[in-house]
């Protein structure tokens, strides 16, 4: 049946389309071409997680466990210490606008890399410092990077981070996901008593959790 009103309803969805097609081409102009990834531990995956989204040309962070034996662990069961988790952060980023050398660079500057299986107050295998590696060349990166390290640390203590191939990783539960955004007081509290900052300052001074 014929209606007077059919023509301006098409007109009118032409001219919804034409703007969700808009939009849609904006989204993926800002988007980037590609993406890489990135996986640390740095003892508390709180704090890593806070310092790695300050860096330009992160996409995104997310706490989890990795380099375990057990399948889909829990927050409990990896704070046993009975499954062989790490506590870590996987990282998305832009690398037009970071590369994986200077991710590598501002991550050794945000941890305690000569203490083994423990960071600042948390103590045990699932505060190990240890990098993930996303495939071989990542693997030689940071390898070369720890060699590099070795020899112009200013300190004297060896350096125990593992450098090992990314196994499978589990993301962390959603109420450990952004807990600094989520719980600022509360993480201010934890990362203030536990000493990081302070411990970080004494091994690299000025360059403390410096990108």
């Amino acid at each position: 049946m014929h209606t007077p009103y059919l023509p301006r309803l098409l007109a009118g969805a032409r001219r919804a389309l034409l703007l969700l097609s808009c939009v849609a081409g904006a989204a993926l102009a800002q988007a980037p071409a590609s993406t890489a990834l990135a996986t640390f531990a740095g003892g508390c995956f709180w704090c890593v997680e806070s310092d790695f989204d300050k860096v330009p040309g992160v996409i995104s962070t997310t706490s989890g466990y990795i380099g375990g034996r057990t399948a889909h662990p829990t927050y409990e069961q990896v704070s046993s210490k009975a499954t062989g988790h790490a506590e870590a952060v996987q990282i998305v980023y832009d690398p037009a606008k970071v590369s994986y050398e200077q991710l590598l660079a501002y991550f050794w500057h945000t941890i305690d890399p000569t203490t083994k299986d423990r960071q600042f107050c948390d103590v045990g295998s699932p505060y190990r410092t240890a990098i993930f590696a996303h495939g071989e060349q990542q693997l030689k990166i940071a390898t070369a990077s720890k060699e590099a390290l070795d020899k112009t640390k200013p300190f004297k203590a060896p350096i125990v981070t593992e450098i090992v191939l990314a196994s499978t990783f589990t993301p962390a539960e959603q109420y450990h996901q952004d807990y600094y955004q989520k719980n600022p007081l509360r993480y201010k509290y934890y990362r203030a008593s536990c000493g990081r900052d302070g411990r970080l300052q004494q091994l690299w001074g000025d360059q403390a959790g410096k990108f």
